[in-house]
């Protein structure tokens, strides 16, 4: 029953999180290219920890990893106002390659693909 009410408000975090993220001034934030996967908020309420993904370059990553840090008691104190708590949650930034990984192998298979090095068999077709 509490592991409902924690997935609820780590969804309810996320939602104000990536809200307040557009509104924020930082240049860094600004490229449009920074989304939140995934959100965990801890049973005491007290930590959120954010996966970022950063569709770019890995100083672009960086970069953003940066602003975020900057930006984070302003972010949660927005989250705070947002989302109904007694205490809004300290916000814990990481890094998520996922996307960028996946991108990466996309990439492989479909010049593979081109190539014709994937393995399929001619009867397919």
């Amino acid at each position: 029953m509490a592991n409902n009410r924690i997935d609820r408000i780590s969804e309810e975090v996320m939602r104000a999180l990536a809200e307040a993220i557009r509104s924020v001034k930082d240049p860094r934030l600004q490229n449009g290219l920074v989304s939140i996967t995934r959100c965990e908020v801890t049973g005491d309420l007290r930590y959120a920890k954010v996966y970022i993904s950063v569709l770019g370059s890995e100083g672009d990553a960086k970069e953003v990893m940066k602003g975020l840090k900057s930006a984070s008691g302003w972010l949660r104190r927005e989250v705070g106002s947002r989302v109904q708590l007694r205490y809004a949650p300290e916000l814990v930034f990481t890094l998520d390659g996922s996307i960028t990984h996946g991108a990466h192998i996309s990439e492989v298979l479909n010049r593979l693909d081109r190539e014709g090095k994937l393995g399929g068999s001619e009867g397919d077709e």
